[in-house]
């Protein structure tokens, strides 16, 4: 029962002042999704997906009665790619950008086009972890050329799950990239954004953001009893 040959890892934020100077604004903006879409005011989640293997397999074997699918255990790796994505929270859609390099250059010219797509709106919000490529120098400077228009949210250290981008990156894979087969980076890269097309037709919805503000103080007060 006690089962000694198995382990998991497991990091917990630190429920302190930070803490809850970076949730507050996160959790305000999912509060008030709706209420600002109406006002032209757009809340933005964007998250990675790095290191995504082009891998081209045999065929398998589909499964039947009495056994399971097999898949070849040899393959052909054709690079990687990494996959960043948007989510429009009050509706649920995604966007996808395929970067050359998961770093700041790569980044900031996605940003960009993603902000063309809300040009002319009132003000964006963007919600994303504490990242390398996110909080470096290069980014903020970026960021700068959008004065009073795009505000950014940083997710506490170890608390990226208050970004909600990692939701539908985590359907989009299981929907469009396990069991794929792809016989070049590039066809990879193609199918990642056609893809993005049909997960909003078929699947995107807004997510149902039950943790609150007043949830958060909760818990604060707990852990520092």
């Amino acid at each position: 029962d006690l089962q000694p040959h198995r382990y998991r890892y497991w990091k917990t934020p630190t429920f302190d002042e930070v803490f809850v100077k970076r949730a507050a604004p996160i959790l305000w903006c999912y509060e008030q999704a709706d209420n600002l879409a109406r006002r032209e005011e757009f809340i933005v989640c964007w998250d990675e997906k790095p290191n995504s293997q082009a891998l081209e397999r045999e065929p398998r074997q589909r499964m039947r009665p009495g056994q399971i699918e097999r898949q070849e255990f040899e393959y052909v790796r054709h690079g990687t790619v990494n996959f960043g994505s948007e989510l429009v929270v009050h509706d649920g859609t995604m966007r996808g950008w395929c970067l050359e390099k998961n770093d700041s250059q790569h980044l900031c010219p996605a940003l960009a086009d993603l902000f063309a797509g809300f040009k002319g709106t009132r003000r964006l919000h963007l919600i994303w972890d504490g990242g390398p490529s996110h909080d470096s120098d290069y980014t903020w400077s970026f960021l700068k050329n959008y004065p009073g228009w795009v505000r950014v949210h940083l997710t506490p250290a170890h608390a990226s799950w208050l970004n909600q981008g990692e939701l539908p990156l985590r359907s989009f894979a299981a929907r469009y990239l396990h069991r794929g087969t792809w016989r070049s980076r590039a066809q990879l890269m193609e199918h990642l954004l056609e893809a993005t097309d049909e997960y909003d037709r078929l699947f995107a919805h807004p997510f149902t953001w039950s943790w609150t503000r007043r949830d958060m103080r909760r818990l604060v007060a707990v852990k520092n009893q």
